[in-house]
């Protein structure tokens, strides 16, 4: 003879399984974010493989630059001619990509200005140099000066957060790649809200060391959205169990 769970049994699952539900339902949307971040992630790998391997064309021009967006620009490989003002060459904090089976290293990136014919100014990430050689004493071959041709790709500022310290001018301590930020320190006007990342062209004296940037995009959010879908049916199995368990004691 079946025996029929009793009221007070269905009552003492309300609350497990409202939990349940919560959980679930927080475990498959995260698992739905991670399907939508692999669409936006795919269509980034591909607007940068579109732009960024391209024939360098011209940087927006100068009447562009006030809603200029990095949605439409970012990654476009250009070519930009200008002089080079060294004296205010400005050396942020960052970390060269190791090779493989080497960890990064610590150093600075040169963000310099480069005036164009016309007046205006391109800040110019020209590359890294490590921290032992952050005096342009050490390496005075490396600013070069007359009309120079650099070959990109066009980047956005970079974002602060909580964990960026705070820059100090007045002691050439940056540890963001902000133009704008940059530009006001040192009295500049007419400046890109861009700046133009310096490819792997050799510089004089081999410093600083340009095409740092690394274009390979890790696009792992199918593997996420599997794990949080796999955590969501061994939950609902768990209640499941629990479930039929509670109600079927003497089976059980």
């Amino acid at each position: 003879m079946t025996r029929t769970a009793s009221p007070l049994s269905w009552r003492s699952l309300l609350a497990p399984g409202l939990a349940t539900l919560v959980a679930l339902a927080i475990l498959v949307g995260l698992g739905t974010w991670q399907l939508q971040r692999k669409t936006w992630k795919e269509g980034l790998i591909a607007q940068i493989q579109a732009r960024a391997y391209a024939e360098p064309g011209a940087i927006v021009p100068e009447a562009e630059w006030s809603h200029w967006q990095p949605g439409d620009d970012e990654f476009r490989r250009v070519r930009v001619t200008g002089t080079f003002l060294q004296d205010f060459e400005t050396p942020v904090y960052g970390l060269a990509p190791g090779s493989p089976g080497r960890s990064a290293t610590q150093g600075y990136y040169l963000m310099t200005p480069l005036r164009l014919k016309d007046g205006a100014i391109v800040m110019v990430n020209r590359g890294f140099v490590p921290m032992e050689m952050k005096d342009p004493a050490s390496r005075p071959e490396s600013r070069p000066t007359g009309e120079t041709t650099v070959t990109g790709l066009v980047r956005a500022p970079e974002e602060r957060n909580m964990f960026t310290p705070a820059d100090d001018p007045a002691r050439q301590s940056w540890f963001t790649r902000d133009p704008q930020a940059i530009a006001k320190a040192h009295g500049l006007d007419r400046v890109a809200p861009f700046y133009v990342e310096a490819d792997a062209t050799p510089n004089p004296g081999g410093w600083p060391k340009g095409g740092q940037n690394r274009l390979e995009l890790p696009n792992n959010h199918l593997q996420y959205a599997v794990t949080w879908y796999g955590i969501a049916l061994t939950l609902l199995g768990v209640f499941t169990a629990f479930a039929w368990r509670r109600l079927h004691p003497s089976e059980a």
